[in-house]
């Protein structure tokens, strides 16, 4: 069984404040964020949204994108997990 499609599509970069209000998780506050970013030029993607919004992580974009959200018509791919660290010691 697969996961539900998103019910609509949504983008950072010409949503209306109603619309970015919509978006479960995202509130009056991330909204002026977004939105005051936004003037200052376009988000060119998920990293460059995630850095100039402040509170923006990859587990809450994950949670932005599962309803449909996107940031300029690119869906959020989570970064690959690191490689589990060895301790520095070398294996004989």
């Amino acid at each position: 069984m697969g996961l539900a499609a998103p019910c609509f599509a949504l983008d950072a970069n010409t949503a209306t404040e109603a619309e970015l209000d919509s978006v479960r998780g995202i509130g009056p506050p991330t909204t002026r964020r977004i939105l005051a970013e936004r003037d200052k030029a376009p988000f060119t993607g998920w990293a460059d949204f995630m850095q100039r919004v402040k509170g923006i992580r990859a587990p809450t974009a994950s949670r932005y994108a599962a309803q449909g959200f996107t940031v300029n018509g690119q869906a959020f791919e989570a970064p690959a997990p690191a490689p589990p660290k060895t301790g520095g010691q070398p294996t004989p």
